[in-house]
């Protein structure tokens, strides 16, 4: 099978099967990200998708889930997603979802009865990378998007009963900036049904163009203790009813839980690590775990 980029999910997708349907990151500019940056985008032929989706059994026996490998596996073609739905029940029967990583404008091009076609063949929560509900974020961290497309996108997407899993970059909002980051993304998710929200703080690693931008003056990096205050406000300020994960390596813990029903309890766990936490040593943890990406 081909991976070009090695075989990239969530830690909850390692019971799946892996397919890849691109190469690389169809935008691979965003500032902070150390993925796929060798990598030239390219998109895979149904005779290549054919050809790995027969070699499934092989490598993953009958999995009942497969996660579409690339940076934005949803970046292929309505009617790829659709002919490849149809081998999958051809040659791997056992497969009952297909999910995979994806930017909101991955969904530009595909309207809301084509997502209602692709819920329906087995397609569900494809993890979208929107980050944040914050234009002044988005543009420093170059998403490539506003907060009005990435809702636009996701009114669409949840009209079509596709059922989906979005994010928030705790950390983003940069130093002073975390409040107003937490507010407008929990904004920006009101009134949706995401199955999930899901979680990882911002790790400014060297290399990057983020990382330079720290050099040069031009960003400055959010303490440890505020990513966590800017998480608390974030919390907060959900109105969903969803599950809550928080179990990404970059974060300083890791919980996975039902809100609203345990909104208080994780406001109260997430208050009492702020006040009780030293600031130099959460910040030892964030410049080891900055070696693992």
């Amino acid at each position: 099978m081909r991976f070009a980029g090695g075989i990239n999910r969530p830690h909850y997708e390692t019971a799946d099967g892996y397919l890849q349907t691109t190469e690389g990151c169809s935008h691979n500019h965003c500032l902070f990200c150390t993925y796929f940056k060798n990598q030239k985008f390219k998109k895979s032929t149904l005779a290549e998708i054919e050809a790995d989706i027969r070699e499934i059994p092989e490598y993953f026996g009958a999995p009942k889930r497969i996660f579409l490998q690339g940076a934005d596996g949803f970046a292929a073609d309505y009617d790829v997603l659709m002919k490849t739905a149809e081998l999958l029940r051809k040659y791997v029967p056992s497969v009952e979802s297909i999910g995979g990583y994806a930017r909101i404008d991955n969904f530009y091009d595909k309207t809301e009865d084509q997502l209602r076609n692709l819920a329906a063949v087995g397609y569900a929560d494809p993890y979208i990378g929107v980050e944040s509900g914050d234009d002044t974020v988005l543009k420093r961290i170059n998403k490539g998007y506003t907060a009005s497309q990435a809702r636009e996108v996701l009114e669409k997407i949840e009209a079509s009963g596709l059922p989906f899993i979005v994010n928030f970059l705790n950390g983003a909002g940069g130093h002073g900036g975390g409040p107003a980051n937490a507010r407008l993304t929990a904004t920006l998710y009101e009134g949706l049904h995401p199955t999930m929200i899901n979680t990882s703080m911002l790790t400014v690693v060297p290399g990057t163009p983020l990382y330079r931008a720290v050099e040069k003056g031009l960003y400055t990096e959010s303490t440890e203790k505020e990513k966590l205050e800017e998480l608390h406000e974030f919390v907060r300020c959900l109105t969903n009813d969803t599950i809550f994960m928080n179990e990404h390596a970059s974060n300083l813990f890791h919980v996975k839980c039902r809100i609203p029903e345990a909104k208080e309890e994780l406001l109260a766990s997430i208050k009492k690590l702020t006040e009780e936490s030293d600031e130099t040593e959460l910040r030892r943890y964030r410049e080891m775990i900055t070696r693992a990406f």
